[in-house]
């Protein structure tokens, strides 16, 4: 019972170091992650530079992880090249490791400082920095905090008998201490933690010098798979980013493995101490693995390459703007999710042209390419829904949670948009082409002035949208009552072809129709974007029903209607 108390009090310990982590990322990249982004884009013009800003960045950030999720962010959007966001990469192990040497040493006494001041300065800051620079030095007080208990946890260890057996089995089976160890890191997200961890319990005698290494190794390497996981979506370049500094961790792991027993006397002549052999250790590890391979991050970055071969269309698809590390930075994060719902508005203004070709020229290839960039529509805004969703569950202000319901609510209406214009107009065009009708002439005319005119409004919203432009704003609600005399007038003239007894007219009837109703439909979910705005301003009616004779009409005649 005494053993299982002693390890449930270990893992509280270790759980709130991982923790003080987290707050302590959380807090710097909310309100200082703009300043690093622009200290990691700007400082790669060559290899040592490049190494030595993600050496600085991670000493900010405390993760490594996160600087590998900006510069794979970075990477993927050749803002840095594949070989300086390597470089970049070995300089954030090194930080990382670092941070290790400066948390190993007796700082205890400033963790209740820290404490009082973070909390302090969340609770009485208004503004997000102050409240974020309150969080980070929570964060710090907390690891602090959480040090000081492990070091009165790892003590009495070394007598508990189910800790021995435990740990000398690892002993015996330096391979599997090496995979627990990465698992141990791969679950907290942090190769950090799980070294100091290490080092607590190899100062308490607990674990012996040459399992510290091994363990320090393993660390290691699962500390390089979740910044590969975080990327997944971030595109290829990303991904061989992140692959690259998991292979090169592998190898020095591996290395680590095979020479642990000479290194470890090596090490012991220098640091007998072994919690001081383990930080060294851990130390080590990323200089040497910095030494060795900055002057090999071309080939490494070959390798990766040959790995993850290019895919052609396939490898560009999924989310190109989204980033994970910028949830911390509300502002920054809303911005990547405009660029990325804007994206989408691209893509339907694709899949609008292709349906006009496909009707136009009889042509049923071009129509089934509107599937492909329906279900493209689909993943991506099922991406931008999960990603604002998960940015409104911090603390946001009144402007960001408005600008986070305005993304979600205009990728709903182009999402709408890419399903009228798959299951509508290019079905109806498809069914065109089957049954081998033609359009008349002047049907034809009167269908690509409304094609002209939706794409139109299409850049229209997407220009609101982006800039929440009052006047634009104006302008395309007016065209809301173009677009209805439009449709009422082709409808008019078509009629009027049929009771002609123009047989083309006869023949195609429902389609002309039909496509007269799906092209509204798409315009009336585009002028959804200016509703906010002009909701805002104070011009927009909550009902289209008339305002009776005793109330004042609104000055712009500006309505808020459906269709």
């Amino acid at each position: 019972m005494e053993s299982t108390i002693q390890l449930i009090d270990l893992l509280g310990a270790a759980a709130l170091l991982f923790w003080g982590l987290r707050l302590i990322k959380t807090g710097v990249m909310r309100a200082f992650g703009a300043v690093l982004r622009q200290w990691i884009s700007r400082g790669t013009r060559n290899r040592v530079s490049a190494a030595a800003w993600g050496f600085l960045a991670t000493l900010g950030l405390q993760s490594s992880t996160a600087t590998a999720v900006i510069t794979g962010s970075f990477a993927s959007r050749e803002i840095i090249s594949p070989r300086m966001a390597q470089a970049v990469m070995l300089g954030a192990n090194l930080g990382t490791a670092i941070v290790t040497v400066l948390l190993s040493r007796d700082l205890h006494w400033l963790g209740s400082a820290f404490i009082l001041v973070g909390v302090a300065s969340f609770t009485l800051s208004a503004g997000s920095q102050g409240k974020a620079v309150g969080r980070a030095l929570l964060g710090l007080g907390l690891m602090l905090l959480a040090l000081r208990l492990l070091g009165g946890v790892t003590e009495p260890l070394r007598d508990s008998r189910t800790v021995v057996a435990m740990l000398s089995g690892l002993a015996d089976a330096p391979a599997f201490a090496l995979v627990f160890s990465a698992g141990l890191a791969l679950l907290g997200s942090s190769s950090l933690a799980v070294v100091l961890l290490v080092m607590f319990l190899a100062g308490a005698g607990v674990v012996p010098p040459q399992l510290a290494l091994v363990l320090v190794a393993g660390a290691n390497l699962g500390g390089a798979i979740p910044p590969y996981l975080a990327v997944g979506g971030d595109g290829l370049a990303a991904r061989r980013l992140t692959l690259a500094n998991l292979m090169v961790r592998g190898v020095g792991a591996l290395a680590v493995l095979v020479v642990a027993g000479p290194l470890t006397r090596l090490l012991l002549q220098v640091t007998p101490d072994p919690a001081d052999l383990t930080v060294a250790a851990h130390v080590g590890f990323n200089a040497a693995l910095l030494l060795l391979f900055l002057p090999l991050i071309g080939p490494v970055g070959a390798l990766a390459e040959r790995v993850l071969p290019s895919g052609g269309a396939a490898a560009r698809s999924g989310p190109e703007y989204l980033d994970d590390s910028l949830l911390d930075t509300p502002g920054l994060a809303l911005a990547v999710a405009a660029r990325e719902t804007l994206r989408v508005g691209d893509i339907v203004g694709a899949m609008l042209e292709k349906s006009r070709l496909s009707l136009e020229n009889s042509d049923e290839a071009t129509g089934l390419e509107v599937t492909r960039l329906e279900q493209e529509v689909d993943a991506l805004t099922e991406a931008i829904k999960l990603y604002v969703s998960r940015l409104s569950r911090l603390e946001l202000d009144a402007a960001d949670v408005r600008r986070a319901n305005e993304i979600i609510s205009y990728a709903i209406n182009l999402e709408h948009m890419g399903d009228i214009i798959e299951t509508g107009l290019t079905e109806i065009a498809v069914k065109k082409i089957r049954k081998r009708l033609m359009l008349s002439p002047e049907g034809l005319v009167e269908i690509a002035e409304f094609y002209d005119r939706t794409a139109d409004n299409l850049r229209l919203a997407q220009a609101i949208f982006l800039g929440r432009d009052a006047d634009l704003a104006r302008q395309l609600m007016q065209s809301k009552i173009e677009i209805r005399k439009l449709e009422a007038n082709s409808a008019a003239q078509h009629l009027a072809r049929v009771r002609a007894g123009r047989s083309e007219a006869i023949e195609t009837s429902t389609i002309h129709l039909d496509l007269l109703r799906d092209l509204k439909r798409v315009n009336a979910h585009l002028t959804s974007v200016a509703h906010p705005i002009l909701h805002e301003i104070g011009v927009l009616q909550d009902s289209r029903v008339r305002a009776s004779q005793s109330e004042p009409k609104p000055a712009l005649g500006l309505q808020d209607s459906g269709n």
